[in-house]
């Protein structure tokens, strides 16, 4: 049976092979394309919309725990490479 986590930003539940995990470095957020980066991660659907909710209610901050601004540039070029 296959784990399963809930995205940050829908608050639905789906299998862990479904969602992105997310880290955050430092104070940029990280796309953790094989789940095995160190820390604490957030998990989101790989969709624009879910994307942009979970950074328009700094929904990624808090599931982090991380205290003052993300940087998500890095994360959003990435998402626009990728898909």
């Amino acid at each position: 049976m296959e784990p399963v986590r809930t995205c940050v930003a829908c608050r639905a539940r789906a299998p862990r092979s479904t969602l992105l995990r997310v880290v955050a470095n430092g104070s940029v957020l990280v796309r953790d394309d094989r789940a095995c980066l160190p820390g604490r991660g957030a998990w989101v659907h790989e969709t624009h919309e879910c994307v942009e909710v979970a950074l328009r209610r700094r929904a990624f901050v808090r599931a982090l725990r991380v205290s003052g601004p993300l940087d998500t540039q890095t994360f959003e070029e990435s998402l626009q490479r990728n898909g």
